[in-house]
């Protein structure tokens, strides 16, 4: 269910939004419109696969649909006032309805997948940052999202190819920060946008500590400037290794940097 792939550098790479399994008590229990599983970060840990040698990775391979590992398991919102999905969504990202009616999953039932899935993705997460700080005396952890660039249901417009998100500044030394806007604003023809709509989720809020050591960061891109965006969300490798050559600039960055 978790997948650790342990490097020896200082950078931890979060992929919490790629798994597509699902429970058969729970797949039951999904509408049609909820086992399309479309909002999947589809692709996200082949794009980031072999980018840079010697980086931790923390993957969950259970959908987010089962539950978000990206949430705050408290359930509290990570957007007061804006549409967003819940710790157990009920929706997908358009606003439509996942469960069949009458199966919607009550607190009994989002209590156990949080202790059966959510917990032990963090525990996983928090074991490999501990564990690459006791090495470098600092952890940098990179959390791996993406999205489709046209939502009007989260978001007005298109979204911008690189979202950087530091919810404003907290979890991050300003210096990392000022590395990966850089090299986003610097990538020919894309655009990107730091703490725009995504200021960075559950994880890199819970996570980043700078003044201890921990470093996070989150990057959402829109999944145009690498796959389909609709079904069957085909790998477009010629657009994918356009976009790995500038997360590798990214990565090696974040893996050579340390602390003043």
């Amino acid at each position: 269910m978790i997948e650790v792939t342990q490097g020896a550098s200082p950078l931890v790479l979060g992929l919490p939004h790629t798994g597509t399994e699902v429970p058969a008590d729970i797949w039951d229990k999904l509408n049609e419109n909820g086992q399309a599983l479309a909002d999947t970060d589809w692709h996200i840990h082949d794009l980031y696969a072999g980018l840079v040698e010697g980086v931790t990775t923390v993957r969950t391979r259970v959908h987010r649909y089962v539950i978000d590992a990206n949430r705050d398991p408290a359930g509290v919102s990570l957007y007061p006032g804006q549409n967003t999905t819940t710790l157990v969504p009920t929706t997908d990202f358009d606003g439509k309805a996942i469960w069949r009616e009458g199966h919607e999953p009550d607190e009994a039932e989002i209590t156990r997948r949080r202790d059966a899935y959510h917990a032990p993705y963090h525990a996983a997460l928090q074991a490999e940052l501990e564990r690459v700080k006791a090495i470098h005396g600092y952890a940098i952890l990179y959390d791996c999202h993406s999205i489709r660039g046209d939502i009007p249901f989260l978001f007005e417009g298109r979204l911008p190819d690189f979202n950087t998100g530091t919810n404003l500044g907290t979890t991050c030394d300003p210096a990392i920060e000022m590395m990966v806007v850089a090299r986003c604003e610097a990538a020919e023809s894309y655009t990107s946008v730091l703490n725009g709509r995504f200021k960075g989720g559950w994880t890199t809020r819970h996570y980043g500590r700078p003044a201890e050591g921990l470093h996070a960061i989150q990057m959402e891109l829109a999944q145009a400037t690498y796959c389909q965006e609709s079904p069957p969300w085909t790998y477009l490798p010629e657009r994918a290794d356009r976009l790995r050559a500038h997360l590798t600039l990214i990565l090696t960055d974040l893996q050579t940097w340390r602390p003043a």
